[in-house]
């Protein structure tokens, strides 16, 4: 079975910067490296979901600018259907600063622009492409309205609604209306943490936090705990942790994309959630080893020799 996975999100334009630490305030600090890649989770999950093998859809908005065009091409060059884009006439397309220290971590500040502007009528135009999905990913970059008719659409239809909780709410609330609607929540521990007040950096903090969010209605919260893999609550069973895999990591931006995309792409494939879970793992862990957000997701025949080479499961 060949997925179908439809992604309602963000696209941004990564500005990355490389050097050998976080500068301090006020400090001018030189440094070791810089990169323009096509990101925004929604636009990252949708090139992990494609490498995934997923027949993939993306909606939602571009400036008129060069780095929108270019923004289209990467979808285009990853065979990802972009009827769902609108070229949006009056805000600029979206931007991230990334700053990845020499220990691979990441430091981000995203100016929403275009993507602050997607709206209910932008899902209702493109409608067919949720109806006919098997799986609808969402993130929060873009506005709640659109993303609460998506997946009423989604529900309406029997398609399976998965929500990544990132970046997490300022006052840490997601609309009910949305949370109802949503069958598979996948936050990582500051998300997770930033939700429920809980600090998940143990996985007994992460299965504590979890709970929570099956006591608000979720049923099935998946907690990403970098190199220590994901902890999975389905409703009525035990929670459960996934290990990862381990790599040279160098810059850890889009590797919680990674996982999203793979885990959707193969959940649509009809694969079952442990068998996703370690899918998203793969990926995830993938995306450490190179520089940058779009260059780092991975295709499936890397994701496969990852999962062959640990002796568990291959999609």
């Amino acid at each position: 079975m060949v997925g179908k996975v439809v992604i309602v999100g963000s696209l941004s334009m990564d500005l990355v910067a490389q050097a050998p630490r976080i500068p301090a305030c006020g400090e001018t600090l030189r440094g070791t490296g810089f990169g323009m890649f096509a990101g925004g989770k929604g636009n990252n999950q949708a090139l992990a979901s494609s490498r995934s093998g997923a027949v993939t859809a993306m909606i939602g908005r571009v400036g008129v600018d060069a780095f929108g065009e270019q923004l289209l091409l990467t979808l285009r060059k990853n065979r990802i259907n972009v009827e769902g884009m609108l070229k949006d006439p009056d805000n600029a397309t979206g931007i991230a600063h990334i700053t990845v220290d020499a220990n691979g971590n990441n430091y981000i500040t995203i100016i929403q622009q275009s993507n602050a502007a997607l709206c209910e009528d932008d899902i209702v135009r493109s409608k067919k492409l949720i109806e006919e999905a098997d799986v609808l990913l969402m993130q929060l970059e873009v506005p709640f309205p659109p993303l609460i008719a998506a997946a009423k659409l989604a529900r309406e239809n029997g398609v399976k609604v998965i929500l990544n909780p990132a970046p997490a709410p300022e006052d840490g609330v997601i609309p009910h209306e949305l949370l109802s609607l949503v069958d598979i929540i996948t936050p990582n521990q500051t998300e997770a943490k930033h939700m429920t007040g809980i600090d998940c950096e143990t996985v007994e903090g992460a299965q504590e936090a979890a709970r929570v969010f099956s006591e608000r209605g979720i049923k099935t919260t998946i907690i990403t705990l970098g190199e220590k893999g994901a902890l999975v609550l389905e409703a009525g069973k035990n929670a459960k942790q996934t290990p990862s895999y381990k790599v040279a990591a160098i810059d850890t931006t889009a590797a919680g994309d990674a996982f999203c995309g793979a885990l959707a792409a193969s959940l649509a494939h009809g694969n079952p959630l442990e068998a996703s879970v370690q899918i998203g793992c793969a990926a995830g862990a993938l995306a450490t080893t190179k520089v940058g957000a779009e260059p780092s997701l991975p295709t499936i025949e890397e994701i496969q020799i990852l999962l062959a080479a640990n002796a568990l499961v291959s999609p």
